[in-house]
């Protein structure tokens, strides 16, 4: 019995239960605050994945100003040589996991990625700026230079989708080509044009609107080259398996760009159905076509 020593296995319970209710009260605080990780994750998570209502075009042109998805579309071509995604791809946010745990809001810089969703929401919406002082609702024009911002669902921020030139440090992590990601700058960097999608008529159609949900190119104006899904290099998100993206052009024998150059603006549709101008089912003979013109028989 001599070793016995009440006072310090009462003095360690002592500590041991002010140390929990320290403990307690912090966590509760945080709680209070919003700033546990579980909270922070699921702000992030409800902002980025938030539901997002697209612009409508009534004219069937694209406007500075609008809200949009930008759609690399399924071809035929992609499904017979593509080794990777044969279906329709977004472009997007991509947010690895150690941004997920460690930010509340978004950060720059920023990647992107193509994803296989095809529903408007935070991540994957853009908002069609003006870079000349074209004024809101005005419609882009082939070969006008143009910006692409995204709020990732968050009120307060705008991240830009820029490129730069490859760099020994500065290349697309799979490809090894032209990077492209976002940013929280405007500049020469975040400046973009579209192309009419046939290189024959490109000179003719200069100046003229963009159309809506119809294929064209979009090329970066400081390099020079089109932003494109290789299709075949994927990238792990927190969202699971999605597909690179980059700026490069590829050209077919006959110097056309190839279907991982294809983009489609998308829009939303103003019937009474609503979803997506892309979800419109394609129109049959005597009936009325997307563009609202009637077919002969």
């Amino acid at each position: 019995m001599s070793g016995y020593r009440p006072g310090v296995l009462i003095g360690n319970w002592s500590e041991d239960a002010s140390l929990e209710e320290e403990r307690l009260r912090d966590f509760i605080q945080k709680r209070e605050r919003g700033e546990l990780l579980i909270q922070k994750i699921k702000k992030l998570q409800d902002n980025i994945l938030k539901k997002i209502e697209l612009s409508v075009s009534k004219d069937g042109f694209v406007h500075f100003g609008d809200t949009v998805m930008l759609l690399n579309p399924a071809d035929k071509s992609s499904v017979e040589n593509s080794s990777g995604a044969c279906g329709s791809l977004t472009l997007a946010i991509n947010l690895d996991e150690i941004s997920i745990y460690s930010f509340e809001s978004l950060r720059a810089p920023c990647g992107v990625s193509a994803a296989e969703s095809a529903d408007p929401v935070g991540r994957n919406t853009f908002c069609i700026l003006s870079v000349d002082g074209s004024a809101v609702d005005e419609p882009v024009r082939f070969g006008q230079k143009f910006g692409l911002g995204t709020t990732g669902g968050f009120p307060d921020q705008m991240l830009y989708l820029a490129s730069d030139h490859k760099s020994f440090i500065r290349f697309a992590k799979k490809s090894y080509l032209q990077q492209v990601f976002l940013t929280s700058e405007r500049s020469y960097l975040t400046c973009w044009q579209a192309a009419f999608l046939d290189p024959q008529l490109r000179l003719e159609s200069e100046g003229f609107p963009v159309p809506a949900n119809s294929k064209v190119i979009i090329t970066h104006c400081h390099t020079n080259r089109s932003l494109a899904i290789p299709r075949n290099f994927w990238t792990r998100s927190y969202f699971g398996k999605e597909y690179e993206v980059v700026c490069h052009t590829y050209l077919d024998s006959h110097k056309a760009e190839e279907d991982k150059n294809y983009w489609v603006i998308v829009t939303r549709n103003p019937g009474p159905e609503n979803g997506l101008m892309t979800d419109r089912p394609e129109p049959q003979p005597g009936g009325i076509a997307k563009n609202g013109c009637c077919e002969e028989t």
